[in-house]
């Protein structure tokens, strides 16, 4: 028996209508979501530290689970079975690596990308696609999602020709969203939905650089909150070999334990 045959065993004992378990049984799609969220986010995690297989091991199994769990429900209702799933994707792979499994000649990776993406949208014409920006998965985190949607806006050719026109919007936007800010002083109440957006025209621009610059702004912030949240556990660190509290020290007593983290560790 296969890892797969026995782990397709165990999850159909597990929604036995009879004789499996009560919590397995009672899930549905619905109460799945977060499962499925979390345990993508624990591999993200997992892939971080690689020297760790055994964690990276569990994280994949974690995740094959969900597909496996999804699965053996369809397959309970006659909807589909994971040997269905298994050979969608299959096939998929097959059509769009046309220069693997056909007569496709290409070399490089922009013209693989330019026939996936070509193939792709043969594929989806079958469908009620309208426009370029259709596909876009709806849950995407927000910076993820931006960068999507600007990848197909670039794909018709709406796009800037280098890095130095979404770098010129973000000064653009910034000084909007400082004009507005200033509202606050000024006999004008501040607009909250106002700098709202402008805020969120600054980060949308911001991902857009990230792209061209081909950085993945989600693994750009998400390095930049590790980086402050070590430094930070730093100045608590240092707070307490001093016999201090961060809550009763000011602002710049704690600047300076920050700058000593900073000088410590320059790059983490």
């Amino acid at each position: 028996m296969t890892g797969i045959e026995r782990l397709h065993e165990i999850m159909t004992r597990l929604r036995n209508p009879e004789t499996g378990c009560p919590w397995d049984r009672e899930q549905t799609l619905a109460s799945l979501k977060p499962c499925v969220l979390e345990e993508c986010y624990e591999l993200l995690a997992a892939m971080d530290r690689p020297e760790d297989k055994a964690n990276h091991i569990e994280e994949l199994g974690d995740v094959l689970l969900q597909v496996m769990f999804q699965s053996v429900m369809a397959e309970q209702e006659g909807r589909f079975t994971f040997d269905d799933v298994a050979n969608a994707i299959s096939d998929k792979l097959v059509r769009r690596h046309p220069h693997v499994f056909g007569n496709v000649d290409a070399k490089d990776t922009a013209t693989v990308l330019r026939n996936w993406e070509q193939i792709k949208q043969s594929e989806h014409r079958k469908e009620a696609r309208h426009s370029a920006l259709d596909g876009v998965p709806a849950a995407l985190p927000a910076l993820l999602k931006a960068q999507r949607t600007q990848e197909k806006a670039a794909r018709v050719g709406f796009d800037w020709k280098d890095a130095e026109g979404p770098l010129a919007k973000i000064k653009e936007e910034l000084a909007e969203l400082e004009a507005e800010i200033a509202a606050r002083e000024s006999t004008r109440p501040c607009d909250s939905d106002r700098v709202k957006e402008e805020l969120g025209d600054v980060l949308f621009s911001v991902a857009n650089l990230a792209r061209h610059l081909k950085v993945d702004s989600e693994s750009a912030l998400e390095g930049t909150t590790q980086k402050f949240a070590r430094r930070f556990r730093a100045v608590e660190t240092g707070a307490k070999a001093e016999g201090r509290n961060l809550k009763d020290m000011t602002l710049a007593e704690m600047d300076v334990l920050w700058e000593k983290a900073k000088r410590a560790a320059p790059g983490a």
